[in-house]
């Protein structure tokens, strides 16, 4: 049947529809639709091209995903072969090829360089023939890669056909393809949840993403690209820089890194990768380094190049996040939550520009999946002020008789029990507020600023406190017999000034929230959204109390599952939690504040749920959170099933991704604040 020229029409508005919010979406990183009005139009699509297969062409955005599996990958010749670059490692070697451009060129003029990121991802070509997609290559030996065309098709931020006109009749991009850190977690978390195999790095994910014979595989990996450069072109319509080339391929359509920049010699260079290295750990992505090349394609041409590198181009390269050493054994350390975690002892090795002797192995199930050994050699990661982590075991080198690790029966700190509940990763001391450890790290958290808000009693002083004997557990804070002017200014660094300052701070604390009172008691998996939704629900402590006489009821109130419910029940079942409490709000005079429901602006978000991730331009995310409940809304800590919008700003994580796993509402900032102002 020939496909009437109303559907014709509407295949081709449609596909141009779509494109454009492929567009948005994911180079610009602006969706202008939500996600379920994008589902319908991609959904019409689809059943015009099943209901007319004359219609269907190789470019459509529905053929993005599937195809049958490859029996094997081809190989393809790069016509301008992927070079490798020269590496710098100190500002001495920038200064260096500096010196030899302007030499080769016989300047004595500064030379202009194109700056960006080096991506730790997978380098591609993308080749397009009269503005339409047709080939996508990996790097390979520079000379010959492998045909990833299937996978890479996958990839939304790739565009099928170019955008606008004036395009070379062959062009070819290349570029980076990466996968973002947050989905790279998000994937890893729901693999270890299907107790499937996680990858190592979002490298080793981007590599093992790309070299599948099924595109099924790879469309479900979070896979993105930003290109950086040009292979072959027949035909005019590039400017003469670098710089500019990149700006046009954007105006095609192609997603360009947006910290590239143009510098000005070797302190240009140098002040570039200052910059962008104190950024590093706050990016979305990670990289390695960052890449300089002489801008002017005249200049490059005359540069040329030796056997393996470009003259006019290197790579600044960023200290190694990852190194090998040896593990030589195991600490176990003991958290606020009574939490017995695995540290490793490692032979001493430089990471990232520091010297590294421990790293964390985060539980005893990690442990036991990575089989990690005293006497392995280990591969270990630190980027940024993130602790260090064992990532992997070298198995080959594994020596005879390194001994296996087990969990110990006693805690490390006090001597009692440890536990393991079924079904759980992590291990704890029995003994709560009476072990020493969580004794500290308990009070610690009770006069955070989030809970009590105690200023000037830091952790240093806690400790000293503990040590002394003179505090135990939170109800010693506001005992006089205890804690006085006298005896903290005979504290370390301490004087009476300081010691008056902080009594203050103590008496100005007695007069609390219910929700922050309920924040500070550290009661497992109540964060500062749950304790709200508790104080909401409860009105007081005592209502909330008798509750746990009926678990059930826990469950009732937003944000509580069985598992969250448990632990409140628990924590208020231990005879010793309610003395703490009874001495707190009796004899020591803290005075919890009954929740009194907020005066609503208006009831325009009336038994709506919302959750508020990343970083908001407009107001903070307390504002966001404030501006909600005054309206009537609910804020939860967490997606789930019940949620009913997530507003989302830069730098969104997990919570983003799962939110749209499972079709949530998004919404970006614009889009709240007209629904505020609605």
């Amino acid at each position: 049947m020939n496909a009437p020229d109303k559907a014709r029409r509407r295949v081709d508005a449609l596909r141009e529809e779509i494109r454009n919010h492929d567009y948005q979406y994911y180079v610009l990183d602006n969706p202008e639709v939500p996600d379920a009005e994008y589902d319908r139009l991609f959904r019409e699509l689809v059943e015009l091209e099943s209901a007319y297969p004359e219609l269907l062409i190789a470019d459509s955005p529905t053929q993005r995903v599937g195809g049958a599996p490859l029996g094997e990958f081809s190989q393809v010749e790069h016509a301008v072969p992927m070079l490798s670059l020269d590496n710098a490692f100190s500002p001495d070697e920038v200064v260096a090829f500096d010196r030899r451009v302007r030499e080769r060129l016989e300047s004595e003029a500064d030379i202009h360089y194109a700056a960006e990121p080096k991506l730790d991802g997978m380098a591609i070509s993308l080749r397009y023939e009269h503005g339409t997609f047709v080939q996508a290559a990996t790097r390979g030996d520079g000379r010959t890669g492998e045909d990833v065309t299937h996978n890479v098709k996958t990839i939304k931020a790739v565009p099928m056909s170019l955008r606008g006109q004036g395009f070379p009749t062959v062009l070819e991009v290349r570029g980076e393809v990466y996968m973002p850190l947050a989905g790279f977690e998000a994937m890893n978390a729901e693999a270890r949840r299907a107790g499937e195999k996680t990858f190592a790095n979002p490298r080793n994910a981007t590599a093992g993403s790309l070299r599948q014979l099924d595109p099924r595989i790879a469309a479900k990996r979070p896979l993105t690209m930003f290109v950086y450069g040009i292979g072959e072109v027949q035909g005019e319509g590039l400017p003469g820089t670098h710089s500019g080339t990149l700006a046009q391929l954007a105006a095609w359509g192609f997603r360009i890194c947006p910290e590239n920049d143009v510098v000005t010699g070797a302190a240009g260079c140098i002040a570039y990768y200052e910059r962008i290295g104190a950024r590093r750990d706050q990016m979305a992505y990670e990289i390695d380094g960052v890449v300089f090349k002489v801008d002017a394609y005249a200049q490059q041409r005359e540069l040329g190049f030796v056997s393996r590198a470009p003259r006019w181009a290197i790579a600044n390269k960023f200290p190694a996040q990852e190194e090998l050493t040896i593990m030589k054994g195991v600490d176990w350390q003991v958290g606020r939550t009574g939490a017995v975690t695995p540290v490793a002892r490692l032979e001493p090795v430089m990471v990232g520009g520091v010297t590294v002797a421990n790293a964390t192995l985060h539980n005893i199930d990690e442990l036991e999946r990575k089989d990690v050994r005293v006497g392995d050699t280990v591969v270990v990661r630190r980027a940024g002020d993130v602790i260090p982590e064992v990532v992997r075991v070298v198995i080959k080198r594994r020596q005879k008789g390194a001994k296996k690790i087990s969990l110990p029966r006693e805690c490390p700190v006090c001597g009692s029990e440890v536990v393991r509940a079924e079904g759980e990763a992590v291990a704890r001391c029995s003994a709560g507020l009476y072990c020493e450890a969580q004794r500290k790290e308990a009070l610690k958290h009770f006069v955070s600023r989030k809970a009590m808000d105690i200023e000037g009693l830091g952790s240093k002083l806690i400790e000293q406190l503990v040590d002394a004997g003179r505090i135990s557990t939170p109800a010693d804070l506001f005992d006089g017999t205890r804690i006085n002017v006298e005896i903290l200014a005979s504290m370390d660094r301490m004087g009476e000034k300081s010691a008056s300052n902080l009594m203050a701070a103590i008496e100005a604390s007695r007069d609390v929230t219910l929700s922050r009172f309920l924040f500070a008691l550290g009661i497992r998996e109540v964060g500062e959204a749950t304790a709200e939704n508790l104080a909401v629900h409860f009105g007081s402590l005592e209502s909330l109390i008798k509750a746990c006489n009926d678990p059930e009821s826990l469950v009732r109130v937003q944000d509580v599952g069985p598992i969250v419910a448990e632990h409140i029940r628990a924590f208020f079942s231990e005879e010793h939690n309610l003395d703490v409490i009874r001495k707190l709000t009796g004899e020591h005079g803290v005075r919890i504040q009954t929740f009194q429901p907020a005066q609503y602006e208006s009831e325009a978000f009336a038994n709506q749920s919302f959750v508020v991730t990343g970083t908001l331009s407009a107001m903070s995310r307390d504002d966001a959170k404030a501006a909600i409940k005054q309206r009537g809304g609910k804020v939860s800590g967490s997606v789930s099933r019940k949620t009913n919008f997530l507003v989302y700003g830069e730098k969104a994580g997990s919570k983003l991704e799962k939110a749209r796993e499972l079709g949530i509402p998004l919404l970006n900032e614009a889009d709240f604040l007209k629904m505020l102002d609605g």
